[in-house]
């Protein structure tokens, strides 16, 4: 077992940390508000620190999940960062939903200190991180990756190392860009079943056995006709994502049509006061006549 940091105790990283205390790890966490740290230990155990660098002090493996690119890179190279306590060898694992850009800095970063940066977003949302089942898209150094991975694997049924420094983050978009693509048209489905006059619970029955069968379909169609969108993850950080994936693709020159539309769309739900409102409610700006 080893001795562990995890920075960052949101809806993911609270039980991701979780998961690792019942692995038998070591762990350490610090969070922006202490609070939610001195709750996760009352929960779990070990300790919680006042910055990310006391964190990070003789940690062989440090975690992070937090908001953003600038977030990113205030618990590592800013002021009291990680980067600054972790010792030579150290690995750096970061399961935020960042830029590829920021992933590469902050690899070279950490090259510079004698230490290791693998970008490691996941895709699963809440449910998998609280039931230990996430998915895990990395990128970096092959070995410091071989490493990491059986302790990545305490909240994780599969993680696959995808290429060198922003390739997870790289891969992430592509599961976003998916994902966004799927729920506007199993919202335009739906939203057609009902206005040609079907059950539209038995439709999705039957056509979720053929082609047409998805985990949004399967897990999101009964929540969807109700118009209950409490399950999962925001609009707000929905369209973060997508705001991400468009940029990359203009630097890249890749086309991305449907994407930019769904993200328009997903401003109409913000504009509706949406904006924490899971990424199935798609359907409302549909019915909202």
């Amino acid at each position: 077992m080893s001795k562990v940091a995890f920075i960052g105790l949101g809806v993911m990283g609270f039980p991701m940390a979780g998961h690792l205390a019942k692995a038998g790890h070591d762990v350490t966490v610090y969070n922006r508000t202490g609070a939610k740290a001195d709750a996760w230990v009352k929960a779990h155990g070990g300790r919680a620190a006042a910055t990310p660098e006391e964190a990070a002090c003789g940690a062989a493996f440090v975690f992070a999940c937090v908001g953003n690119d600038d977030d990113l890179r205030e618990v590592t190279t800013g002021p009291q960062g990680a980067f600054s306590g972790m010792g030579a060898g150290a690995i750096f694992v970061d399961h935020t939903t960042a830029s590829a850009a920021v992933a590469r800095e902050l690899d070279a970063a950490a090259r510079a200190r004698g230490i290791h940066f693998i970008d490691a977003p996941v895709s699963g949302g809440q449910a998998g991180a609280e039931n230990g089942v996430l998915t895990v898209m990395a990128g970096g150094d092959a070995a410091a990756f071989e490493r990491a991975a059986p302790v990545i694997a305490a909240y994780a049924r599969m993680a696959k190392l995808l290429g060198p420094s922003g390739a997870g983050q790289l891969t992430k978009m592509v599961n976003q860009i998916c994902i966004a693509g799927l729920v506007e048209g199993l919202a335009e489905g739906l939203h057609f079943a009902k206005m040609a006059g079907l059950d539209a619970e038995a439709v999705i029955e039957t056509i979720s056995k053929g082609a047409a069968q998805s985990w949004q379909m399967e897990n999101r169609y009964k929540t969807m006709i109700e118009g209950r969108f409490d399950f999962g993850f925001a609009v707000d950080w929905m369209r973060k994502d997508l705001s991400i994936c468009l940029d990359e693709a203009r630097r890249n020159g890749a086309q991305l049509p449907v994407t930019a539309l769904v993200d328009q769309f997903y401003s109409e739900v913000q504009s509706m006061g949406g904006n924490r409102w899971d990424t199935s409610s798609l359907i409302a700006r549909l019915e909202k006549a």
